[in-house]
């Protein structure tokens, strides 16, 4: 099956939480990602939404004034960045274990070959994945 019948011109991935700062905190200043915009009053809802340089692939985080749960699936529901600059993962990883999330044990092992599995404020697991991507 080809999809050549649409092409879509960005990519969200939306979430919400009862633990918006601090998965802000996370995403933002942890992982790395720019902060593109911020809403409140949207029928109860506030959030924010946070990309790479390329706005085409974007995360909102969203927080609800009646609250927002929204528990982790599974061990292996994941987001992976794939970072090539070891470096760059490596500080990445240190600024997050300087916020308190340090490592955690991939379900799958393919993931700990090159990567680092953490989980954010809310058991989401994020992969770091030192490798080009696809």
């Amino acid at each position: 099956m080809e999809f050549t019948d649409f092409s879509a011109v960005q990519v969200r991935v939306a979430r919400p939480t009862d633990k918006l700062a601090e998965v802000i905190e996370f995403y933002e200043e942890g992982i790395g990602l720019k902060r593109l915009t911020e809403f409140s009053g949207h029928r109860g809802y506030k959030g924010v939404i946070l990309g790479m340089p390329n706005p085409q692939y974007h995360l909102e985080f969203t927080s609800h004034d009646e609250g927002s749960s929204c528990p982790a699936p599974t061990r292996d529901n994941l987001l992976v960045f794939y970072i090539p600059d070891k470096n760059q993962l490596n500080n990445v990883v240190v600024r997050l274990k300087q916020f308190g999330y340090g490592e955690v044990e991939p379900e799958n092992g393919y993931w700990k070959e090159k990567g680092t599995t953490i989980a954010d404020p809310d058991g989401w697991r994020v992969v770091l994945m030192n490798t080009e991507g696809i």
